[in-house]
């Protein structure tokens, strides 16, 4: 019995008349010069797009330092400012960020009504762009070593606010760092902290941080501020998360409510 040959599945379909002929498309491709005029301006628009990206040209805020995978724990404290009214109240008149970015947390936090703020950075100021310098003319914005001692009275501020900084920290300054942040705060702090599980951030400046964040986990923290002598503040905690639900906040970073 003879066999039966197998058909071309392909020499089947174009002999339906289902779909083009793929000859034919590959002859329209080779005689029409658009395409690569077209594939060389897609590249350079892609380019370009790329490159401001990367220089600050699409981004109102620097996050060229952030912690775990892209996320910016400062960018959370932004967002959140809105619910920290909610939580803290009048504990928002006077307020203190501590952390990387703190030009534009300080801007954002000045354009609540009846909200003051000032700025601590504990890097590199010299590359700033001409709104923070002019933040840090003003005496709104300045750079300092958190290692040391905050140059700050006692209860200076209602309210301080730590972002993108304490992860960088070893425990041996930690355990300084903390209270005397805390002895600035009448009102307690709010610290944002990078998630575990994530990984180590990217430092594109090893000269300003010097080590990688140490991700640590909320027991962890917890263990810090028992050790420090500082407690969780359990109303501001409760009246943040629901402020938070209400507007649909949901941090990329841990965040601790502590009283001073």
């Amino acid at each position: 019995m003879a066999s039966r040959r197998a058909i071309n599945p392909s020499r089947r379909v174009a002999e339906s008349g289902s779909i083009p002929l793929s000859s034919s498309l590959h002859q329209k491709s080779r005689t029409s010069p658009l395409l690569p005029i077209g594939l060389v301006v897609v590249a350079a628009f892609l380019l370009i797009g790329y490159s401001l990206r990367g220089s600050g040209g699409f981004a109102g805020q620097k996050e060229a330092i952030s912690i775990g995978q892209g996320v910016s724990c400062s960018a959370d404290a932004i967002r959140a400012i809105p619910i920290l009214k909610k939580a803290y109240g009048d504990s928002m008149r006077k307020v203190l960020h501590v952390g990387l970015d703190s030009c534009a947390v300080v801007s954002n936090l000045l354009k609540e009504k009846d909200t003051e703020a000032w700025g601590v950075e504990p890097y590199d100021l010299e590359d700033a762009d001409s709104s923070c310098k002019s933040l840090v003319r003003k005496g709104f914005v300045r750079s300092a070593d958190i290692k040391f001692p905050l140059p700050y009275r006692p209860k200076s501020f209602s309210l301080v606010v730590i972002s993108d900084s304490l992860d960088y920290l070893s425990s041996k300054y930690l355990n300084k760092t903390l209270p005397d942040i805390a002895r600035v705060s009448s009102g307690g702090l709010v610290i944002f902290a990078g998630s575990p599980g994530q990984q180590r951030a990217k430092i594109l400046e090893p000269a300003k941080i010097g080590r990688p964040a140490k991700l640590r986990s909320s027991s962890s923290w917890v263990r810090y501020f028992i050790q420090t002598g500082l407690e969780e503040n359990e109303m501001a905690i409760k009246k943040f998360e629901q402020a938070s639900r209400k507007s649909s906040y949901e941090p990329s970073c841990q965040i601790f409510h502590l009283g001073s």
